[in-house]
């Protein structure tokens, strides 16, 4: 999958962040390769990433936020701006497209407008 230019960015200033914080550690840093790991090197159980991401939800005022608003949010963005379904399905490594059309179908009211509009653009109006 491509990834934004913004993303690449954090990723790298990540990677040497995390650089810096093996040689703080030494001997005591078990690498596992881990995109985030604790501050000792060590995986998050699922259940501390999901806690920790509600806190900070509520801390900056967004209740009910959780881990899998993110994927939905960059889903419906996607659709918004007519990126094309397949294309978002495979971000979202749905099997067939159907199934993204199909979960996100709450997007189609204004996308059927849009649609409208644009036959009337074509036909000038007829």
């Amino acid at each position: 999958m491509t990834l934004p230019q913004v993303a690449i960015a954090a990723l790298k200033k990540h990677r040497a962040e995390q650089a810096a914080a093996r040689l703080r550690l030494g001997a005591g840093y078990n690498d596992q390769d881990l995109l985030f790991p604790k501050p000792d090197s060590r995986p998050w159980r699922p259940s501390q990433l999901t806690d920790s991401f509600g806190y900070l939800a509520r801390r900056t005022g967004l209740p009910g936020i959780h881990p899998h608003s993110l994927r939905h949010s960059h889903a419906t963005h996607l659709l918004k701006a007519n990126v094309h379904p397949k294309i978002v399905s495979e971000r979202l490594g749905h099997s067939k497209v159907g199934i993204t059309l199909d979960l996100y179908s709450h997007l189609t009211p204004s996308m059927q407008q849009e649609a409208a509009d644009v036959i009337d653009a074509a036909l000038g109006g007829l």
